[in-house]
């Protein structure tokens, strides 16, 4: 199934682009339906840094030390660049974007996934849902962002100044997802 033609964030449910997005286009357009009672925005963003498990520290004899975790290394991030397969990644979001509505029937359903290479703090995805009632609106777009994490190719590789990383599934997204199964 080839991607559409247009990315016009007033008519498609599913854009993939290297285009920013305005959340308030989103917004307006899901409030034109006249069946939705509940908008729920995600906007997530490029963070400006990495997470990496931190070395534990040396022993020492301190009782304290002996239960304390290492807290996570942070590590800054200088860019963040996506790639994907656009007919297979437009099919994914669709179907994905298709469970959510099915599930939680949904008056609408927006995804906009940014590639590329984007910088941090830029707008890298919006999940746009609305429903007749709050709860839908808000578990289908929690479900969404979760399948988003696990289940549609995108590959990013984060650069720092230490060189370029291929980002891995982390195992709190797939048990995320995998909730939504049960």
């Amino acid at each position: 199934m080839p991607a559409p033609a247009s990315h016009d964030p007033n008519t498609d449910p599913i854009i993939i682009s290297e285009a920013d997005f305005s959340p308030a286009d989103i917004y307006a357009r899901l409030r034109q339906s006249k069946d939705a009672a509940a908008i729920c925005l995600f906007i997530g963003l490029v963070r400006d840094w990495q997470e990496s498990p931190a070395s534990p520290s040396p022993k020492t004899k301190s009782p304290a030390s002996k239960n304390s975790t290492p807290s996570p290394k942070r590590t800054p991030i200088v860019s963040l660049t996506l790639e994907h397969y656009p007919a297979m990644t437009h099919a994914k979001l669709t179907a994905i974007r298709t469970q959510a509505i099915t599930r939680w029937h949904l008056t609408h359903a927006i995804i906009i996934h940014r590639i590329g290479r984007l910088l941090p703090h830029d707008q890298i995805v919006l999940v746009a849902t609305a429903a007749p009632h709050r709860q839908p609106a808000l578990d289908a777009a929690s479900f969404i962002m979760d399948y988003l994490k696990t289940e549609a190719p995108f590959w990013k590789a984060e650069e720092t100044a230490d060189g370029t990383n291929w980002v891995e599934e982390r195992a709190s997204d797939k048990a995320a997802a995998e909730a939504w199964r049960k």
